[in-house]
């Protein structure tokens, strides 16, 4: 029987301090098949992939390809194995081309030089062949998350690997560019390779998987053949309890105007165009705006103009009638909380602890800091532990845990728990749910909502159709750095959002 498995890891463990991550977990793939790992945030699923690319080494259990026990001490032996990986936060060289970051580690020289025309032309005939289209010269730092994503699966593919594991890769893709990726998994599985496809998003896996294994905090729960069940029974098994799978809300009941944007417009570092061009919106108290849109058209150049990240070129942003335009960023924020798009860029100072973390922008404090200038570690942690314990982030030793070594579930979960924990009037919330489980979701949609339901302003910059058309008041939907239209998510349908995000529909929005 063990020949139509390509890999299986039976019975695995491995600990970390303070936590089991994986608790004697035994996955079975099938030669040709998608077999989805499904679990909460901190359930193990990217520890458990790790231990097979050769990243973590397992305390116990053994890993067989093929039926043949493997020994896997790093990720080059993996490569050597026909096992290659797509990281939730992905490995590239910031600075280097796709091309560069393609070809890294494998490398065609003769003579000692690099010969990369070959290369070129393998992946670009890869890439059409997968359609998979990216731009190879273009650097990594210039290009969406998107497309550091294919780079990252032409990565694989170039290698010729065999097994591919793809760990939360639809957590930063818009709706088009998840069903292309998912037709470009169905379409490597007809041709022989095995994905390990790690997921949250239950309804990818019942589109897309053959069959499904389930971890809940460490432990393995057991594995059903799509077929033969629905998303409420997965995610019973992943969460151990019924989910919401759909926000409830009263309907808003806007006041006055907190966050007034007029004319602004933001340069681009990518390209001579500006990212946001002339764009003007209001944002009232009790209400949820959501700016919608395809990845890469302005929406991250916006909220760097309203936090502060980048300077406008033109324009005016006022909070509860003051223009901020020109404030530093401390200033700003002590107005307006920012979860950020990218939580291990912006959000988290990956090598502190958590409590250090929880208060990056208010250890200066009265709270937090004595006269002399000294912080009051008591005081710090003590605070921490209170915001551990109300939004359950889960880490191996509580407020000490440094933030890199958490799942990227509970690190997003200690933003959120800093930035609505902080007094604002003005949340801003980009992205606020990338990579989270259901239960996670159903608890930051209701966060959001008793954040408007008090009084705030929020402004949610999100890619998930679902998420925009449940949890908004309002929809304003951004194309190539304007805003092209306005939409109530009672009236519309996912279709006509979809519509106005490719460009192809457009109305004249007044400010």
């Amino acid at each position: 029987m063990a020949e139509e498995y390509a890999i299986e890891m039976l019975n695995i463990t491995k600990r970390f301090p303070g936590i089991i991550a994986n608790d004697n977990v035994t996955i079975q793939l099938k030669k040709g098949e998608i077999h989805a790992l499904l679990g909460e945030n901190g359930a193990g699923k990217s520890t458990l992939m790790s231990v097979l690319f050769g990243l973590y080494q397992a305390e116990e259990g053994v890993i067989k390809k093929d039926g043949k026990e493997v020994k896997i001490n790093n990720p080059n032996d993996a490569n050597d194995l026909g096992i290659g990986m797509v990281h939730q936060h992905f490995k590239l060289v910031q600075c280097f081309t796709v091309l560069d970051n393609i070809i890294l580690g494998v490398e065609t020289t003769r003579g000692g030089l690099l010969k990369k025309d070959e290369a070129r032309r393998k992946v670009l005939a890869l890439s059409e062949k997968y359609g998979l289209q990216v731009d190879p010269d273009a650097k990594i730092e210039d290009i969406t998350v998107g497309m550091q994503q294919r780079t990252e699966i032409l990565k694989m593919l170039y290698r010729d690997n065999e097994i591919l594991i793809f760990d939360e890769p639809t957590a930063v893709l818009t709706p088009a560019e998840i069903d292309e990726l998912m037709q470009i998994m169905k379409n490597l599985a007809a041709e022989g390779k095995s994905i390990l496809f790690i997921s949250h998003k239950l309804n990818e896996i019942m589109e897309v998987a053959d069959r499904c294994s389930v971890l809940r905090r460490g432990k393995y729960i057991g594995t059903v053949n799509i077929a033969d069940t629905n998303e409420q029974e997965l995610s019973r098994m992943m969460v151990g309890r019924d989910v919401q799978l759909v926000a409830t809300k009263e309907d808003a009941k806007p006041g006055q105007v907190i966050l007034d944007v007029q004319g602004m417009t933001v340069a681009s570092k990518r390209h001579k165009n500006n990212a946001v061009k002339n764009v003007s919106f209001k944002v009232r108290a009790g209400e949820i705006v959501c700016i919608a849109g395809i990845d890469g058209n302005g929406q991250t150049e916006l909220v760097y103009g309203l936090t502060g990240l980048e300077p406008l070129a033109a324009g005016r942003v006022t909070v509860s009638g003051e223009d901020i335009s020109k404030a530093p960023i401390r200033r700003r924020m002590k107005k307006m909380s920012h979860i950020p798009e990218d939580r291990h860029k912006h959000g988290l100072v990956l090598d502190y602890p958590l409590d250090y973390n929880i208060v990056l922008q208010r250890y200066f404090e009265k709270q937090f800091v004595n006269g002399a200038g000294f912080l009051k570690a008591k005081e710090i942690r003590k605070y921490a532990e209170k915001l551990i314990d109300q939004y359950d982030v889960r880490s191996g030793q509580g407020a000490i845990t440094i933030a890199r070594s958490m799942s990227g579930g509970n690190q997003q979960k200690a933003i959120i728990a800093r930035e609505i924990d902080k007094p604002h009037e003005l949340l801003i919330a980009v992205q606020p749910t990338r990579g989270l489980d259901v239960g996670a979701i159903e608890y930051i949609h209701r966060q959001l909502i008793a954040e408007r339901d008090a009084g705030k302003a929020v402004l949610l910059v999100s890619l998930e159709l679902e998420e925009v058309m449940n949890v908004s008041d309002r929809i304003l939907v951004m194309y190539e750095g304007e805003i092209v239209g306005e939409l109530d998510p009672k009236t519309t349908s996912t279709e006509e959002l979809g519509l106005y995000m490719a460009g192809a529909k457009r109305e004249e929005v007044s400010a």
